[in-house]
């Protein structure tokens, strides 16, 4: 087995996927373990000391508006390789495979009479121009505290004689 699939990688990995989506037994479906271990090995990292400190620090990263423009850049920017390759399977695909698409940029799939299967996608545009409004706020508001910096006297700066 190559280190880079080792226990405590898969366990890192579980860490990562479980501050995100809060999902136990999912997690560790996509770190790594396999169906029959993968609920235990969750309940196991939940009680470990490690993976609680590193679940924390993780979802303080993930906290805020930087998560919110990691999930708005990947509707802007993010492949739909995989919703193509669902919508044109001629057959559903086993459940571990679907587990492994990226389906992320989906709103919506639904069987449509006749046998049919309809996948809606996420608005491109709209994750766009959102995106552009958080990047402008941001540039804005730096741009106000570096006003204000550069006004407001430093602790450095001699107080004003009383003359």
């Amino acid at each position: 087995m190559p280190s880079s699939d080792s226990k405590p990688d898969r366990r890192r990995r579980f860490c990562c996927w479980y501050a995100v989506t809060g999902d136990p037994e999912g997690s560790a479906l996509k770190a790594g373990f396999s169906r029959e271990e993968a609920l235990p090995e969750a309940l196991a990292c939940l009680r470990s000391r490690s993976c609680i400190r590193l679940i924390s620090q993780l979802r303080s990263s993930l906290s805020g508006t930087g998560s919110i423009l990691a999930g708005l850049r990947r509707l802007a920017f993010g492949s739909s390789t995989d919703a193509v390759k669902l919508a044109f399977s001629d057959e559903l695909p086993p459940p571990d495979i679907i587990g492994s698409l990226d389906l992320f940029n989906v709103s919506e799939i639904k069987r449509v009479k006749g046998g049919g299967v309809e996948i809606k996608l996420f608005d491109r545009m709209k994750a766009l121009e959102k995106l552009f409004e958080l990047e402008n706020s941001f540039s804005d508001r730096d741009m106000a505290e570096s006003l204000i910096s550069a006004l407001a006297p430093g602790e450095e700066d001699d107080p004003p004689e009383d003359t």
